[in-house]
């Protein structure tokens, strides 16, 4: 669409998870750090909380090319398994033979003489969950009872969980009193400041293969910020909104007008990414004066009407 007319290989903000796109900002390599240190530590579970559209799913998926050279990994996108599924699930990612009649008994047996097979290989087994909030009760208590297959000086498996703030709820549910104690390391993802975010533009569209001047003006790009309160997702849909608005215009570059249409072109719940968000409250004032205005027009033509 706009692609040739700004000299992109490809679309530069483009919702889907591209490790090729993957910025290094302070919040998700403090979160890579804190992952590296527990691994190096040994410990067995670890837990990445953020908020919708905060980049969990891309950072799960450069953990994994990060791991792949020291640890063996498994990738896990859907946790919505049962306690068989997962660990069926986990041996098919293993590459070993999967049977049709195999017992959980059997499947956890497999899983366990290839974790010895890894430990020989001096590879350490990573599980990466992603949106694990949605993960079972009894499915994230089997994959405790998976953890315990360690030796008596080391663990054999690490398990990372990607999650929405809801998962530390469920933790704290009587029945994951267990899983809950096991969980020593935990990171929360922040949102990217606004320097962040002026060159996390830059990196995307370096990365789609612009070369050429600016083409974010810096109040487009406050706008950006003060609009998406630095989270990822949202910056990728407003800044692919004011692309396409400064294509249809013929522009070059993006000025605060066409962010603003951009904004103004998005649904609230959409830009706002969080209840944190400066647009939710901006809503509300704007809810409120409509509704003052409104009642005192009412109650001046209601004078009017009785004289």
């Amino acid at each position: 669409m706009y692609e040739q007319f700004f000299g992109f290989r490809e679309k530069p903000f483009s919702l889907t998870p591209d490790t090729e796109y993957y910025y290094r900002y302070s919040g998700h390599q403090e979160a890579v750090d804190v992952l590296r240190v527990a691994l190096r530590n040994g410990e067995g579970f670890v837990r990445v909380i953020g908020e919708v559209g905060t980049g969990k799913t891309l950072l799960c998926r450069q953990m994994l090319k990060v791991l792949q050279a020291d640890c063996e990994t498994v990738y896990l996108p859907n946790p919505l398994l049962t306690p068989k599924e997962l660990y069926q699930a986990i041996v098919s990612e293993l590459k070993l033979t999967l049977s049709d009649t195999a017992t959980v008994q059997q499947l956890n047996q497999d899983i366990l003489q290839e974790l010895i097979r890894l430990r020989d290989r001096n590879r350490p087994l990573v599980i990466l969950i992603d949106e694990a909030q949605a993960m079972p009760f009894k499915t994230l208590e089997a994959l405790r009872l998976l953890s315990n297959l360690e030796t008596e000086k080391e663990k054999l498996l690490h398990i990372f969980f990607f999650a929405q703030p809801e998962f530390e709820q469920r933790l704290e549910k009587h029945e994951l009193r267990q899983l809950r104690q096991r969980i020593t390391f935990s990171y929360a993802l922040s949102a990217m400041t606004q320097a962040e975010v002026q060159g996390y533009l830059e990196h995307r569209l370096k990365t789609a293969g612009y070369v050429g001047t600016a083409i974010f003006q810096d109040a487009a790009t406050r706008l950006l910020y003060a609009a998406s309160s630095g989270v990822p997702r949202i910056i990728n849909l407003l800044a692919h909104k004011a692309l396409l608005a400064a294509y249809g215009k013929g522009r070059s570059d993006v000025d605060a007008s066409l962010m603003e249409a951009a904004v103004a072109d998005t649904v609230g719940d959409a830009r706002s990414g969080s209840t944190s968000a400066p647009w939710a409250s901006l809503q509300r004032v704007f809810l409120e004066c409509g509704l003052i205005l409104l009642v005192a027009l009412v109650t001046v033509l209601v004078l009017r009407g009785y004289r």
